[in-house]
């Protein structure tokens, strides 16, 4: 691991956390706790087998990470975050808060995962009517669909469909995602193709949260 050799926080928090893929790893044990191999690779399109093996090798020697044999039936190796690897979130959080500005401009390139959601749903929404009955939202994009739950106010998602959900919305990622982080409003996403089905009026009860850092 090469070092800045800068007697500075931020330097030697770098030294850590600073290379290429360390923070994506870190995000992708963040959304999914405990993780195969496998997982993270399906989480990380694009990185090399090696390289993600050298990143969780740094990663544990900082400390960050942890390795657990997980019995049968899953019988193989399982990734965790420990407290100092933990300790990123609210890091990840605000740089996820300051790259939103350029999630608008899409490549036409970019690979999603639905499990990415978890995002802007934790950072964006939240319940403006804590005391109305649950609502669930199925967002189809990405690589399978999710469900955005909306009860007592609280705003949670999940991976997976519902028998009978609320609202459905089906679409490329930068148009689903615009909906739910308040960059487009759903008229102008029908217009982008954005599809849905059931009561658009469940959007009104989602209600965007304003950013600490964005006034």
């Amino acid at each position: 691991m090469r070092s800045y050799n800068q007697y500075c926080a931020v330097a030697k928090a770098l030294d850590v956390v600073g290379d290429r893929w360390t923070l994506l790893i870190v995000r992708e044990l963040l959304l999914r706790g405990g993780s195969r191999y496998t997982d993270l690779q399906h989480g990380l399109p694009g990185i090399a087998t090696n390289l993600l093996g050298a990143r969780l090798k740094e990663l544990e020697d900082g400390g960050l990470v942890r390795r657990e044999s997980a019995p049968p039936p899953v019988a193989t190796t399982l990734y965790h975050l420990t407290d100092a690897g933990r300790d990123l979130q609210p890091v990840l959080a605000a740089l996820g808060r300051w790259g939103a500005r350029f999630m608008p401009e899409p490549t036409g390139e970019e690979v999603f995962r639905s499990h990415w959601l978890a995002f802007p749903v934790s950072e964006f929404l939240r319940d403006g009517e804590p005391e109305g009955p649950p609502v669930t939202i199925e967002v189809r994009t990405g690589d399978q669909p999710a469900l955005i739950e909306v009860a007592g106010g609280e705003v949670t998602t999940r991976l997976g469909t519902a028998p009978s959900p609320d609202l459905v919305l089906e679409g490329d990622a930068p148009t689903v995602v615009g909906v739910l982080s308040g960059m487009l409003s759903l008229a102008e996403a029908r217009r982008l193709g954005l599809r849905t089905e059931g009561s658009a009026a469940v959007m009104r009860r989602v209600r965007y949260r304003v950013p600490a850092d964005a006034s």
